[in-house]
């Protein structure tokens, strides 16, 4: 794959009764956090901006973290946006509706 700026939208939806599932989304996004990769938290889902691998590299330690943290059931949506030819940012496809 390109070296070229990707986005990616990730949601964890932790199917769990063991505690509440905002306390396994705080430690996704920790995981996140950490990376040093661009990011913007949502509140339906956390935007990454990065190279392709890096945006992967991102998703593939959300999910495992999850796993090795024993999380019992987690959903993760996720939406990626590539361009063949060029990079892509968040910031331009929303800086018109910034005020």
């Amino acid at each position: 794959m390109h070296n070229y700026i990707i986005n990616a939208s990730i949601q964890i939806v932790p199917v769990v009764q063991d505690r509440h599932p905002y306390e396994w989304v705080d430690e996704a996004i920790s995981v996140i956090e950490k990376s040093g990769i661009k990011y913007e938290v949502g509140p339906f889902g956390t935007v990454l901006e990065g190279t392709y691998a890096e945006v992967m590299k991102v998703i593939g330690d959300v999910n495992e973290f999850l796993y090795s943290r024993n999380c019992p059931e987690w959903i993760s949506n996720l939406q990626i946006q590539i361009r063949s030819k060029s990079g892509i940012t968040a910031e331009e496809k929303t800086s018109k509706f910034i005020k």
